[in-house]
């Protein structure tokens, strides 16, 4: 997941948490398990892809162990923290990487729904990650997976498979380093006016290497220059900013070249997936910007609230408008009255009927195949 995520944790008492019964494994990442206790080590790094029930169960069994669980996205850290709480010997972070190690042991879970670039490519930095004789363990959800075993087989010479009715799993030992693993980092380069801006993405960050239909939309409708009172630097905040690419062409447009006189200007560019900000960051020093800051946060929350000028998002379409809603949220606390918000949808129906608490002047138009949502916070 790239994007925010919301469960209603924030309403539950500490009782509560403590009294819900332990959520049940994912299968793939039960049989991962059941794979991994046959292996030593006391060096593990696991992934999840729910709320790192494996990693709490071989922390649990080797009290001596190390176990690193590693998540891209900081909301689902954070539900594995309040899911799993203190347990010794068990650390839970969120990077755009695996920690360097080494490891003896890595576990990593997939869905056979996942993102193909991104299986592979955390595949490879696992086996990077492990000590010379450590073992890396597989799975999917997909008993009749061939798509993993055959990236397994092509990156490496000997894979042991292990099936159940449920699930298919994999071993691989390392007895040596990958050769040539792919490189999957990639750099794309867009348009803004007569600015050529550079954007940098890595599996797992949306859109991942071309810059997103709707984000074309939405830099393309954003009127240049934004009124500010005279000496007054402009306050951005870019709600998921995936790549950085929207928030980046606006740090962009304020340094004057071929657009204009140069304009103070500050931009904040914030995601739940710790690539997504990694990616930005260095898309702003791609292209030689020193205003924008790029920062984790799952919640949507700003420093300095009632703060900003203008707020731009291009929020997903799933979870039931839940992720819009706070998109929106985010924005309505960041802005000063008056301030701007210009996000793209293609749904436009739920901001007609929910657009109206906190905003004014709310206007909706449509932009090739999306709708551009522009309101000012009242």
């Amino acid at each position: 997941l790239n994007r925010f995520c919301i469960e209603n944790f924030d309403n539950m008492s500490d009782d509560e948490i403590e009294s819900k019964p332990p959520l049940e494994a994912r299968v793939a990442e039960r049989h991962a398990l059941q794979i991994a206790q046959t292996f030593s080590g006391n060096r593990v790094l696991c992934s999840s892809i729910g709320r790192g029930q494996a990693a709490a169960a071989i922390a649990k069994d080797r009290p001596e162990a190390e176990v690193t669980l590693w998540y891209l996205d900081q909301y689902w850290q954070h539900l594995a923290a309040t899911e799993i709480g203190q347990q010794s010997g068990l650390s839970i972070v969120c990077s755009a990487d695996f920690p360097p190690g080494p490891f003896d042991l890595a576990v990593l879970p997939f869905s056979f729904r996942g993102e193909a670039e991104l299986t592979r490519d955390l595949i490879q930095q696992a086996f990077d990650r492990l000590a010379i004789d450590g073992h890396l363990v597989v799975s999917t959800d997909n008993p009749r997976d061939r798509w993993l075993h055959d990236q397994l087989r092509e990156m490496f010479p000997k894979v042991t498979v292990i099936a159940s009715e449920e699930a298919a799993g994999y071993v691989i030992k390392k007895r040596a380093e990958q050769k040539r693993p792919r490189p999957l980092k990639c750099e794309f380069a867009f348009r803004d006016g007569q600015r050529l801006v550079r954007a940098v993405s890595r599996p797992g960050v949306f859109s991942h290497r071309r810059l997103d239909p709707g984000a074309r939309q939405l830099i393309d409708a954003i009127p240049w220059p934004i009124e500010t009172s005279p000496g007054k630097t402009l306050r951005v905040v870019d709600i998921g900013c995936g790549c950085g690419a929207v928030g980046v062409a606006i740090a962009a447009r304020a340094q004057g070249n071929n657009q204009g006189e140069a304009m103070p200007i500050e931009v904040l560019a914030i995601d739940s997936n710790s690539r997504a900000v990694a990616c930005t960051a260095e898309s702003a020093d791609l292209n030689g910007l020193t205003t924008l800051t790029a920062r984790l946060n799952c919640f949507g929350e700003v420093d300095q609230p009632a703060t900003y000028d203008l707020a731009v998002a291009n929020p997903p379409y799933y979870a039931d408008f839940r992720i819009a809603k706070l998109f929106v949220d985010s924005a309505l606390k960041a802005l000063v009255a008056g301030g701007a918000l210009y996000l793209v949808t293609k749904n436009a129906t739920w901001y007609q009927e929910n657009l109206f608490p906190g905003w004014r002047d709310i206007r909706i138009h449509p932009s090739g195949q999306y709708f551009i949502v522009t309101a000012r916070r009242g």
